[in-house]
């Protein structure tokens, strides 16, 4: 198991992959988002020569709101260029996989519509990503793509897509944890993990790791479990990097015990 964070997409990629390094963290989840590390902003070689001089690994992270589902064909369009920008730049980085955001806005349209759009959507960035050396995997989100039911209408037609499956998502606007039932269910297809703790309801406040009311290591059983052993990204959201030094310590130990 390697313990990464991502990038604050108000810093410079490069330095954020020398601050992780610094903590002893394994990986960037490289987001590639404005206003300091979108596509069009970033210096590739700079971030190539971090990774190199670190030893850092990199896992693709998009922004979560480009508008796949878009009812203007324009738009949606625009979206997936967006990604086809960002599957050169992991490509160019190595990284094995990049995750996208299912889209669930659009205003006035039922789901049916919703779930054509994403899939469509879905079926041009894979093929973009086609001989790259980058997988797609599709991330699930709070309210509309949280159970295994709902993930099942994106990644049952595409037998293709990976899972990214967000931990502390699993815990939102539900009455129990998602995260038994997609595993069981699209366990072989996970590719990536997100952990961050927070206190249900419908607040994602990407806590420290304790700092909530999620239970940990029971997530951490059930993963190792079903065979994963993989990236595990840190989202806690601080300003006092203190905080996500300590939660790597916990999740190590957790794993250990596990």
């Amino acid at each position: 198991m390697k313990i990464g964070a991502m990038n604050h997409p108000c810093r410079n990629p490069a330095d954020e992959i020398r601050r992780f390094a610094d903590m002893g963290l394994d990986f960037i989840d490289l987001t590639l988002e404005p206003p300091q590390a979108g596509w069009w902003q970033c210096n590739v070689q700079q971030i190539k020569a971090a990774l190199a001089e670190t030893g850092m690994g990199v896992v693709g992270h998009t922004a979560y709101y480009l508008p796949i589902a878009h009812p203007f064909e324009e738009v949606r369009r625009g979206a997936i260029d967006g990604f086809r920008h960002c599957i050169e730049i992991f490509a160019e980085l190595g990284a094995k996989a990049m995750n996208i955001h299912p889209d669930a806005h659009a205003p006035m349209h039922d789901r049916s519509f919703v779930i054509s759009q994403n899939l469509k959507s879905l079926t041009e960035i894979m093929k973009a990503a086609e001989g790259t050396g980058v997988s797609v995997m599709v991330e699930n989100l709070p309210r509309n793509f949280n159970s295994a039911a709902q993930l099942a209408e994106l990644l049952d037609p595409l037998p293709q897509l990976g899972l990214h499956l967000d931990i502390g998502h699993t815990e939102l606007m539900v009455k129990t944890s998602t995260a038994d039932e997609i595993l069981e269910r699209f366990g072989s297809r996970l590719m990536h993990a997100h952990l961050h703790d927070n206190k249900g309801g419908d607040a994602d406040l990407h806590l420290p790791l304790g700092a909530g009311v999620i239970d940990i290591p029971r997530h951490l059983a059930i993963l190792k479990k079903s065979g994963y052993d993989g990236t595990i990204t840190l989202e806690v959201f601080t300003p006092d990097t203190s905080y996500l030094k300590y939660s790597a310590k916990r999740l190590r130990a957790m794993w250990d015990e596990a």
